[in-house]
């Protein structure tokens, strides 16, 4: 009884949770560290979300077993949400499911289409729901890069000249989790001629749609004449509407493709607590407010972070969209490599990152930095890292303290 279960195996190490567990420990210690590790958002949903959680909660009738495809109204604010946002027109009944947040949607999509052996395409480094929901449904997977310049083209198209059998599923997720890289419509509309001439299904992970700066909106893979024949898109209310825990998420788009997901979801689960799924209506359906509020705190968050972990001799770059930075290692130490240089962040400097390369091999030689603080607890972050840095023989700029 010793052997270990298949698909266990097929698990590599969670390499951040190496970082969550020195986290935890050094807070039962009683250390005060400033979390940037997990993408967990310090906010509260709007005042009005909450009460219609409590108000349907009241109800006798809404403690009954609730629909797994999400019930009507929430599938219609969603397909209403498309409309408004990206002019996408979606039939709520067929072209739209409830997902218990985007990441078991994606996981549910690839028990429902994957057959043991398929060739699945995904980012590397990425969320890893992306390469391993695949991976425990019984795929193989080729990785290919993130950035969307002329390497990712030539990366697909030698995928498909030289793998066998060839890729039949193909995931995206733009902002991207963890590197913060965004792509423009015609990106898309390059992607969706691609996959309907290589016959490839699509799987875009919106789940960072509203969270984007400098006043460039994301776009979404369904404006595209014709997308909705092959790709299929999840977003979430979880940033956006900063419901996390409320794990509520969709997937909209081509229709064979929910068909499969609502029936799989059939037999797993009874969807989200009804009251939850009303109070997603009323943040999708009601005012709107916190969606721009919680875009600009995370774009204030994002300058005083670069400004002041500049300052404190580490460079990073500003990333254009999500609630993320992915920061090289400074030169100096990169060397160490980014598992070990989190684990030095935390002991020394009292600052949680994640790993870039728990995304990924490709994400060796980065961190990826979560914008869950407040102003404040960032420049503190700054400071400490400053110091650490010093005791390191890391020369700082003299620009001042951080």
């Amino acid at each position: 009884m010793s052997e270990e279960f298949y698909r266990m195996k097929r698990l590599p190490p969670y390499v951040i949770a190496e970082v969550n567990a020195m986290r935890a420990a050094a807070r039962a210690a009683g250390e005060d560290i400033i979390d940037l590790g997990m993408g967990n958002p310090d906010l509260p949903p709007p005042d009005h979300v909450i009460a219609k959680l409590c108000e349907v909660a009241q109800k006798p009738s809404a403690h009954g077993y609730s629909q797994s495809m999400g019930i009507p109204g929430l599938r219609k604010a969603q397909a209403n949400y498309y409309g408004r946002r990206f002019g996408v027109d979606l039939d709520p009944e067929s072209e739209v499911v409830v997902t218990m947040g985007s990441k078991e949607g994606l996981a549910s999509l690839a028990t429902a289409i994957t057959a043991p052996g398929d060739v699945v395409l995904a980012p590397n480094p990425s969320y890893p729901i992306h390469m391993f929901g695949f991976i425990i449904a019984g795929a193989t997977i080729r990785s290919v890069p993130t950035t969307p310049d002329e390497h990712y083209w030539k990366s697909l198209e030698r995928a498909m000249a030289f793998t066998v059998p060839r890729p039949s599923i193909l995931v995206v997720g733009y902002p991207s989790n963890p590197t913060a890289e965004t792509v423009d419509l015609a990106f898309y509309e390059r992607l969706v001629a691609w996959a309907k001439e290589n016959k490839v299904w699509v799987l875009s992970d919106l789940a960072y749609s509203e969270l984007y700066y400098d006043g460039n909106p994301t776009p979404s893979i369904l404006q595209v004449p014709g997308a909705k024949d092959v790709a299929v898109e999840f977003t979430s209310l979880s940033k956006t509407y900063s419901m996390a825990g409320w794990r509520i998420g969709f997937a909209v788009g081509n229709k064979q493709l929910i068909a499969a997901l609502k029936r799989v979801k059939s037999y797993l689960d009874y969807g989200a607590f009804t009251p939850i799924q009303a109070a997603a209506c009323a943040a999708l359906n009601g005012p709107q407010d916190i969606v721009q509020k919680n875009r600009e705190l995370y774009h204030k968050r994002r300058d005083v972070m670069v400004e002041a972990f500049g300052r404190a001799g580490w460079d990073i770059p500003a990333p254009k969209a999500s609630m993320f930075a992915w920061a090289p290692l400074p030169p100096a130490l990169k060397e160490m490599g980014s598992l070990e240089f989190s684990k030095q962040l935390l002991t020394h400097a009292k600052v949680a990152v994640a790993p870039g390369v728990g995304y990924g091999e490709d994400g060796e030689g980065y961190v990826r930095i979560a914008m869950v603080e407040n102003e404040q607890r960032l420049r503190q972050a700054a400071r400490n890292i400053k110091q650490y840095l010093k005791s390191m023989g890391v020369n700082t700029p003299a620009k001042g303290a951080a």
